[in-house]
Parts: structure tokens; sequence; C-alpha cells
């Protein structure tokens, strides 16, 4: 499933000038949503600082050195820690003496039993309610199950009550990301819709206030609600676009035991107004930090409210059925003997445009074909140094610096990720340098009649055909190879 195919926002617009309703605004958490929320609301005009507790992070961000690949984000740092409208800092009272509007983007990873881990939330809750001096507007960006701003309110308003400050007034609000990686920065400056949950009036008014230029200029939809509905809706986006992922997958199963393409029944489908044309792909599932822990947390949430949802479980079952698909694929092709084989794999990260491996399908593709014996040889643009320290402990795997690299002597090619670069490679020189003739495509990469008229067996997802080889296969590779 091709996860990038949503139309990307436009371009963000040029640098706002310095605006006179200005926010001060403090944003908690340095990885990726505090530090995209933090450059865009700065490049919108507002005074921000981010604050993280890890020292060696915030040393790197001050020389704009980011954690992890995101297009266009160090040009903001740069451009906006020189202006001096972003700032970085790990003191948590500087941050909140900084702040009007507090911003708590820290990570909430899945527990073991899928529910939201809401510790690093309320560990900032705490520390805002034991340092605040006059009234804030606290703001909610992590994605968190429905009912957190209730306990962030609840935390805030004991840590007053200890301190003797009860008669601080504050407000409590959430306002949920909806960022794709690689195009978050253009995502957060060009949005469709803000969404943005309060049942204070006030609170709602300095959040339309902060994101005024995004709903003039970009046309954004403002989406005021009720908190808890706002916290839904972030969890209700995600799985919705899961279930589309996961049922596209389903169509594709049964559509080729029946001969029919997924590409025309996936035009047809997406022209009905309906439904749409997005989100529609078959692949080898979904991966990424949002959809399967979002997936996980609202079942844990149905569990707690004493529902069973078959859906949700169904949705996750397919996705994993579906990341496994091309190991047995290949282990298929080879009347399951794959001890000595050789196997390229193009693609490591969870997306295009992304380092990410968190939940890649890749990593199923990997474990499996190592487990049954195989050498895997992978490359991907950006998500090798990754990749390299997630498998240091695991024999069998390397790494090639480029697509021809992974392929040479390569029994069979597998393709997990729908980088741009594959869709351009040179199949003469794939098909020269392989010394097997099988292509897995798991993304829709290849055009399959033209790789069959070079030689090449081609399995895809979405395609009823396995396509055979037209032509004599090609000699054993010499000296391509080494090129």
């Amino acid at each position: 499933m091709r996860q990038d195919e949503l139309p990307a926002a436009a371009a963000a617009p040029h640098p706002l000038r310095p605006r006179r309703d200005a926010e001060a605004v403090t944003v908690f958490g340095a990885g990726y949503v505090g530090l995209v929320t933090g450059a865009c609301l700065a490049e919108l005009g507002h005074d921000v600082v981010v604050m993280d507790t890890d020292a060696a992070r915030v040393a790197a961000l001050a020389r704009a050195e980011l954690p992890f690949h995101e297009p266009g984000l160090p040009e903001l740092i740069r451009t906006h820690a020189a202006s001096g409208r972003l700032r970085f800092t790990e003191s948590a009272e500087a941050a909140v003496a900084h702040g009007r509007v507090q911003f708590i983007a820290v990570g909430t990873p899945a527990g073991e039993d899928g529910s939201a881990d809401l510790r690093h939330v309320l560990a900032v809750a705490r520390a805002i309610g034991e340092r605040m001096t006059r009234e804030v507007l606290v703001v909610d960006k992590s994605t968190v199950p429905v009912g957190t701003a209730e306990r962030v309110r609840e935390v805030i308003g004991a840590a007053l009550a200890r301190r003797g400050r009860a008669d601080l007034p504050f407000a409590v609000a959430s306002n949920p990301e909806f960022l794709k990686e690689g195009t978050a920065v253009a995502d957060f400056m060009q949005p469709d819709r803000v969404v943005a949950g309060a049942d204070a009036p006030p609170a709602l008014a300095l959040l339309h206030r902060l994101y005024e230029p995004l709903l003039r200029e970009a046309g954004a939809h403002w989406m005021p609600m009720s908190v808890r509905a706002a916290e839904f809706t972030k969890y209700a986006s995600n799985v919705m676009l899961a279930a589309r992922i996961s049922l596209m997958n389903d169509f594709a199963l049964l559509g080729a035991e029946l001969g029919v393409d997924m590409d025309e029944v996936r035009a047809g489908m997406g022209s009905d107004l309906r439904i749409g044309p997005h989100m529609l792909h078959a692949g080898c599932g979904y991966g990424g930090s949002c959809l399967p822990k979002d997936l996980r947390a609202l079942r844990r949430s149905a569990a707690e409210a004493g529902l069973t949802l078959p859906m949700l479980e169904a949705i996750e079952g397919v996705n994993e059925r579906q990341k496994s698909l091309l190991a047995q694929w290949v282990a298929e092709a080879f009347d399951g003997h794959l001890a000595g084989r050789r196997i390229a794999l193009w693609g490591l990260a969870f997306k295009p445009g992304t380092d990410d491996l968190r939940e890649a399908p890749s990593d199923t593709v990997i474990q499996s074909l190592v487990a049954a014996g195989a050498e895997v040889v992978a490359h991907d643009p950006l998500a090798m140094p990754a990749a390299r320290q997630r498998y240091a402990g695991l024999p069998g795997v390397r790494f090639a610096a480029d697509p021809f690299g992974a392929v040479a002597g390569a029994d069979a090619l597998v393709i997990v990720t729908e980088w741009p670069q594959f869709r351009a490679v040179d199949w003469h020189k794939v098909r020269r340098c392989m010394a097997g003739d099988w292509v897995f495509d798991g993304r829709g990469v290849c055009e399959p009649v033209a790789l069959a008229a070079l030689g090449l067996h081609v399995r895809a997802v979405g395609r009823a055909t396995v396509y055979a080889a037209a032509v004599a296969p090609a000699p054993q590779p010499g000296a391509e190879m080494a090129k």
C-alpha cells in the first residue's frame, strides 16, 4: 500500500513577517511532532521555545541538526533560530515561564496491552502545574486517548493545590496533528483542516488566533469541537485510513484468485464521489508510528469500555497477513528451499521520504527470509544508517550502496517501499546484474509486462497474473555485477 498517495500539501509559503499579535508558545517535546509544530509556529510569526529533557538533542538542535529526516525542517529551524523566534532549552522552569500557550507534544508509546503510555504527557502536566505563575492554555498535541485532557487538568490542578495556588486559572485543549512523514512541514503550513477541541470559548479563541494565518491565507477549515471529540477524531481518522488499506488488500487477494487487476478496480471505485481515489492502492501492508499504534490504542479503549469491535481486530489481522505475503511468495517460487539463496530487497523505510523503520513491512520480510536461510542484501535511499543499527546482530543481512549493488548476483528481488528512484531504475541493467529472474513487487513500482519482456518473472500485489519471462534467461552475471 502506498502510504504517500494522499495529495501532498502545497509548498509552504514564504516566511511571514513578525506579527503584532504574536503569542509566546512553549512546545514540550523535541520529537517529530514537537519540532514540526515549534518550527512552523515560529514560521507563522510566534515566539516559540521548544523544551526537551535530552541535553544532547537540545545542543544538536541549536546547530540545526535533527534526529530524523524531514524535508524542509532543518531550513525552518536555521531560519528562525537566527530570527530569534525559535529557541531550545532543557529547562522546565524556562519553558513554563515562557509560553502563554503550552503544547504537550511528547511521545505516547504503546504499552504491552496496546494502550497509549501517558507517563510523559502527565509528567509534563505535573511540571506545568508545579511551575506556572500566570494563566496558561495547555494544549495536547500528542495523540492521546479520549479523556486525556481531563487527566491533564486533574494533574495540573493537584500540583497547583499542593503549592497553595489553586486560584491560578488554566484551560486544557486538544489540537491533534495530521502530519505525514516526508511532507510534514507542508502539511502544517497548508492544512485542509485545523481541529481544535476545548470546552471554554476563550481557549478556542486563543487557538484560532494562533492559527489565523493558516485559516486566512491557506484556506484551512477551522473545526472547533469538544475536547473529547477532538481526541477521538485523531484516532478515528487514522483507523479509517488503516481500514481502507486493509480492505483493499483483502480485495487484492480475492482479485488475484478471480483474475481481476486491482488497478482497474481501484480506478472504478475511486471515481465514486462517496469513496474517492485516495488510499485505495493494494500493497504489502502499512507501517509507521501512527496507524498501527493508534489502532491498538483504540482497540484498548474499546476493551476498557467493555466493547468488542471486530472490525478493528480484522484491520490489524489483514495487515499482519499482508506484511508476510512477499516472503511467502519468495518461498513458493523456490519450493520452500531458501537456504543459500541471495534475495535483494529494495526499500526499508515504511514509506518514501523518511528514514523511519517503525512497524515497517520490510522487517517482517527480512526476518522471515533470514529465518528460512536466505541472505538478504538491502538498499534504501535514506534508512540505511537506522537499518544497519537495527540488524547489526542479525546474520544474513547485508546492505548495498545502490539498487544495483543489492541485485548483484541475487536470485530474486523484493520491492517493499515505493521510492521514486526504484520506478526510474534501468531495468535492463537490473536484469544483467541478477543471477535469478524473480521480481516480487509489493508496491506497484514496476510494469510487469515490460519486465517479462526482459526475461523476468514478476509477481505483484494487486495483479491477477504471475508474469512469466517472455525471453530466454539472461547470461550469468559477469562484469556488470561489479559496477
